[in-house]
């Protein structure tokens, strides 16, 4: 799959996964300010029915009082009224006694009468119940006024005492369908509290439902009823629980989706290092395999055969050839080993200074035949450490070979071995050279397997990428480490430090 098809992929489905977790928590906040707009309303609306029933409470304690106070004054008058009737019913009696029934019934002014009395008797009883009307207002004028003039001096535990505030509270959320536990007290104008409940203790004030109780007092008497929900947070999270589950497996999808890609892009990578690699190694061992070939063309010449002098030229060739295409081929399946923790390590009291002398008259020839030289400071008092000879010095060779690779093609190379012991536990080797030098996001890279200096991983000089990574990797088997300095044009700097053998 081509690089440009694998990021059309990407980026679609980031912005299909993007887009469905933006819906996701937009959905999620729509929801959350639904619930909290619907519980404002609902203890609100509580809030006012409670202030309504204690101002009905307050009304009807007056107008108890005050017909109490009524019954008091007029019970003297009511019993003169029973009197007054009882004499007027003795007379009627009298009356009624003296009637002659002999006598001849004049029909007519009979009739007369009765209407008249009717009549009279109806105007009474307009009187009355006009009386008892006027009565009535007066009586509910004076509440209204007492109200108005005396009900703020009452204090505000009698007015609206904590048992019937929660009984009412209580009632009212439960019929609202807010089945939540709540908290409240009583402060007055200037926040101090009259009295509260065992757990009222607000976080901020937006925790806090307030409504002033008796607004028609003056401002000065009034009292507040603020109420809070412990609760409260549960109870709006309570209608989006079931979308965290889906928000879980969205991100867990993300994860999977930005995993997956990861994976594509290093494989894609890989790939194209598989095929660096083998481009590579193609070159590496076609060189040595040709100068073999042509040694071995030599041989059959009868005058090269003759001179004592050519034969042994030939076969110096052929057999440093050979060890050159042996250790190109070692340094592959030994990295490859080693990455499988199946190859043995034969580690054995060594000599360090004299090891890297060793290497470095080897290497001193390939120094100088491009007309640079090599320099060893091996100051180290205390040289022994414990490695494995082979690994040791082709870890040494890397870093000679490598600085003579990078070499800058119109300065004649200079390398410089040092060995010091920064204490007495270890000691520090340095390869430095003066070659091409390394940009500072290669030194981050330079120990991956398969990674080359350059632009992307291609070099004019042709190589496995394999070295580094191989010197990184018998450094630590080592139990030491190694890390790299390096500017561009002015050279690299290698240092190895290893414990000493004791």
């Amino acid at each position: 799959m081509k690089r440009s098809t694998i990021w059309i992929l990407t980026v679609v489905m980031a912005i299909a996964l993007l887009g469905l977790l933006a819906m996701q928590i937009v959905y999620m906040e729509k929801m959350v300010a639904m619930r909290n707009s619907q519980f404002n309303e609902i203890v609100m609306r509580s809030l006012y029915s409670v202030e309504t029933m204690l101002e009905q409470n307050e009304t009807k304690y007056f107008l108890d009082k005050d017909l109490a106070e009524a019954e008091q004054m007029y019970s003297g008058i009511s019993q003169n009224s029973f009197s007054f009737g009882d004499s007027f019913g003795d007379n009627y009696d009298a009356k009624s006694d003296s009637i002659q029934v002999d006598e001849p019934v004049n029909v007519r002014p009979a009739n007369l009468k009765t209407l008249k009395d009717l009549s009279d008797s109806y105007q009474d009883k307009q009187e009355i119940l006009k009386g008892q009307y006027l009565y009535q207002k007066g009586l509910l004028n004076e509440v209204i006024l007492t109200i108005l003039n005396h009900s703020s001096d009452r204090p505000i535990q009698e007015r609206a005492d904590s048992a019937t505030v929660a009984t009412y509270l209580r009632s009212e959320l439960d019929f609202n369908g807010l089945h939540l536990p709540f908290e409240f007290a009583i402060v007055n104008r200037t926040n101090g509290v009259v009295y509260k409940t065992e757990g009222y203790s607000p976080m901020s004030q937006q925790d806090i439902y307030s409504l002033v109780l008796f607004h028609n007092d003056p401002k000065n008497k009034q009292n507040t009823l603020n109420v809070i929900f412990p609760n409260k947070s549960d109870y709006i999270f309570s209608s989006v629980k079931f979308l965290v589950p889906s928000l879980a497996f969205t991100f867990l999808l993300l994860g999977v989706f930005l995993y997956t890609i990861s994976v594509a892009f290093k494989q894609k990578k890989l790939s194209e290092i598989k095929n660096d690699f083998i481009n590579n190694m193609t070159h590496e061992f076609k060189t040595p395999i040709s100068s073999i070939s042509i040694a071995a063309q030599m041989l059959n010449d009868d005058s090269v055969r003759k001179s004592p002098e050519m034969l042994k030229h030939v076969s110096g060739v052929i057999n440093d050839e050979t060890k050159r295409l042996r250790f190109q081929v070692e340094k592959v399946l030994q990295l490859s080993l080693f990455d499988r923790k199946s190859a043995t390590m034969r580690l054995e009291e060594e000599d360090a200074n004299a090891s890297i002398y060793s290497v470095i008259n080897t290497f001193k020839l390939k120094v100088e035949k491009y007309g640079g030289r090599i320099d060893a400071n091996l100051d180290a008092e205390d040289p022994i450490i414990n490695v494995d000879r082979m690994h040791f010095t082709n870890v040494i060779f890397n870093l000679l070979d490598n600085a003579v690779k990078y070499r800058r093609e119109d300065v004649a190379p200079e390398l410089t071995v040092t060995t010091v012991n920064p204490d007495e536990d270890h000691i520090q080797i340095t390869v430095q050279d003066n070659g091409i030098g390394m940009k500072r996001e290669d030194l981050k890279k330079i120990f991956e397997k398969f990674y080359r200096v350059s632009t992307g991983n291609r070099h004019d000089v042709k190589g496995f990428g394999l070295g580094l990574a191989y010197v990184q990797k018998m450094i630590d088997l080592f139990g030491g480490s190694i890390s790299a300095e390096s500017e561009i044009n002015r050279g690299s700097k290698f240092i190895i430090t290893l414990p000493l053998y004791k």
